[in-house]
């Protein structure tokens, strides 16, 4: 359920809208206990996306680091290293 959610701060290039709006998405998801609302929370979870991805907007352009920004693909690949060595070649 938290696939999207990754760490979306230091990297070049920014983190993009919808890699914010995907986290929120996930985290709204996780915290509700919802995959899809009710008609009847639909309007509520909808706000809570758009007040979640508001806030880590404002978190990530807020936070300093002095650590040079990461490259995305070197990231990847490094996260899919781990993961074979952790779970092996794909049958």
């Amino acid at each position: 359920m938290c696939r999207n959610i990754r760490q979306l701060n230091n990297f070049e290039p920014p983190a993009t809208d919808a890699e914010i709006s995907a986290a929120a998405l996930q985290f709204v998801r996780k915290v509700s206990g919802f995959t899809k609302p009710s008609a009847a929370n639909a309007a509520v979870f909808d706000q809570a996306v758009v007040d979640v991805t508001d806030v880590v907007k404002r978190l990530l352009g807020s936070l300093v680091t002095t650590a040079p920004p990461k490259d995305r693909l070197v990231e990847a690949a490094k996260a899919k290293a781990r993961s074979l060595q952790r779970f092996g070649p794909r049958p």
